[in-house]
């Protein structure tokens, strides 16, 4: 259980994963390892085959999210982001995020709240996609105080991306 995520499903280490293949890769383990299959074994048998699992699904939520991805290719390399950084982010970009967020408290008043909300998602989508491939640029290049940068900046717009859903959700119940 202490082979990475990428030595566990038999993936180059890297930003860019098959996710067909990490999906059939991952069925192929679950196949393996579910519990129900060790149900006859000694109870340390079965709580290992427990834990395996989980080691598992963990994994591949890592492995499938973009923002995590980059946070385990951070950790694998010495810079865990998950904790608070003394990194200062761009002032200019923090802005940005505010003016964001100032709109989304705002878009439910908006003439047209589900316009508003596309324009919100479109910009942090698009906002998502360049810190991506930033990302990619600066990992690629060992810059890893940029890259972790860039993930700090990632965990800002996905964040944005989540609160965009939640208000979309809460818009359409109503």
């Amino acid at each position: 259980m202490t082979r990475n995520y990428f030595e566990l499903f038999d993936l180059e280490p890297g930003f860019e994963v098959d996710q067909a293949l990490l999906s059939e890769r991952y069925r192929a383990l679950q196949k393996q390892w579910h519990p129900d299959r060790f149900a006859h074994l000694s109870e340390r048998e079965r709580r290992l085959a427990v834990q395996y699992t989980a080691h598992i699904n963990e994994a591949l939520a890592t492995l499938k999210s973009p923002l995590r991805r980059a946070q385990y290719l951070l950790l694998l390399a010495g810079r865990d982001t998950h904790g608070e950084s003394g990194a200062q982010l761009d002032p200019l970009f923090l802005m940005q995020q505010m003016e964001l967020r100032e709109r989304l408290a705002d878009a439910s008043e908006h003439v047209d709240p589900e316009a508003e909300l596309d324009a919100l998602r479109e910009q942090a989508d698009s906002g998502l996609r360049n810190l991506l491939d930033e990302f990619v640029s600066l990992f690629s290049k060992q810059d890893l105080d940029g890259a972790e940068k860039t993930v700090r900046k990632l965990q800002f717009v996905t964040k944005l991306q989540k609160e965009i859903e939640l208000l979309e959700d809460r818009l359409l119940d109503d």
